[in-house]
């Protein structure tokens, strides 16, 4: 299976947290072939396909208000790293902007948002030869990481590079078997794919009764602060968080800790305590009813996605949480199954064009 345009557009355009301008602008482009489209100063993108009932724009906790709106929600931020200093011989000292495993930076070609534009660099360490024997087993340390950029020195590599820029690892999409991709970044491109490719399933089909948005929000790794906004501003009467979630199949995952929902097997539908049990249900109903292969997975706390902030915005917004099994979170090599991510859409657009104005939220 080739990977959707879209899809790769995001995935090849970095945007780690606080400043994913690039590809949030990525997203609203092609957002705007279907929807009204708009963003606001946190840099979180909203897109609005307009419902086709009389009865639209209802109230979430009413019954027969309206047909409710819907908001499908993916974090258009990825993990990066910032420089903090830059020494005397023009070496990069940097920190993690969200979680950065360091054992996944050794060795890594860089691409740093600089002023002037993209400047390359690699991440090195010092060589295993010189290092002491009894220290090689040792995990790597972030603060013990540079980046080489091939200045001469503090003064030439300053005149490039600012202490504040960020930076992502340099690599591209590689297609594997059976229709499943690795990259950086499908934590959360995946989830803003989805909501870009709901809105816009729903749009081709001629709209859904109520209105139905797909956002793309910012600054979910370093404390679910788009989410959160947004979901202030815009109130949606029922929002679904799409993210990712550990896949199964790997060696060294228990199932027994975190269920069994393998590469192909399809979105996870999360249910537990900050999720709604209506919305909830009902997807799991559609996902039986559209033939849509899928998992149910299980929390009985917070999710450590926007959920957490979203259902608890405004007067509470009723809000569901489903994933996109992935292999390697936080790495270079993510892997999905690009079926799972498609199916996912369908799922929730399925669910958006099946609402209507008898709905009752209050529980």
């Amino acid at each position: 299976m080739s990977l959707p345009d879209v899809f790769r557009d995001l995935l090849t355009t970095p945007g780690p947290s606080g400043r994913e301008a690039a590809a949030a602008e990525v997203w609203r482009r092609h957002a705007r072939a279907f929807a009204e489209v708009e963003h606001d100063t946190m840099g979180s993108s909203v897109a609005r396909v307009a419902g086709t009932s009389d009865a639209v724009e209802g109230s979430s906790g009413t019954s027969g208000g309206g047909v409710p709106s819907v908001a499908v929600v993916g974090h258009i931020d990825e993990i990066g790293l910032i420089v903090t200093h830059v020494d005397d011989k023009g070496f990069l000292r940097i920190a993690p902007v969200g979680g950065q495993d360091p054992q996944q930076l050794v060795g890594q070609r860089v691409r740093i948002l600089a002023r002037g534009g993209e400047v390359r660099g690699v991440i090195g360490k010092k060589p295993i030869h010189l290092i002491e024997p009894d220290e090689r087993t040792r995990a790597a340390k972030i603060k013990e990481l540079t980046i080489d950029i091939g200045a001469s020195g503090k003064e030439d590599a300053l005149s490039v590079v600012r202490v504040g820029d960020v930076a992502v690892i340099d690599a591209e999409p590689i297609e594997l078997r059976h229709g499943r991709i690795a990259s950086r970044s499908l934590d959360n491109r995946v989830g803003s794919f989805v909501a870009y490719e709901t809105a816009r399933l729903v749009a081709e089909a001629g709209g859904a009764p109520g209105e139905v948005m797909g956002w793309a929000v910012a600054q979910e790794e370093t404390g679910l602060s788009g989410g959160a906004t947004t979901a202030h501003r815009v109130r949606p009467d029922i929002a679904i968080v799409v993210d990712v979630t550990f896949a199964s199949d790997h060696p060294g995952v228990d199932v027994n800790d975190l269920g069994e929902h393998p590469l192909g097997s399809g979105p996870v539908i999360e249910r537990g305590t900050p999720l709604h049990p209506w919305v909830t249900d009902r997807l799991i109903e559609v996902a039986e009813a559209e033939g849509i292969p899928h998992t149910v997975s299980a929390t009985g706390r917070a999710t450590g996605t926007d959920v957490d902030t979203i259902h608890i915005a405004a007067d509470g917004i009723p809000t569901a949480l489903v994933s996109v099994p992935l292999r390697y979170m936080h790495s270079v090599v993510e892997t999905v199954e690009v079926e799972d991510v498609l199916q996912t859409a369908r799922l929730l657009a399925a669910f958006a064009q099946g609402l209507t104005a008898d709905v009752d939220l209050l529980r």
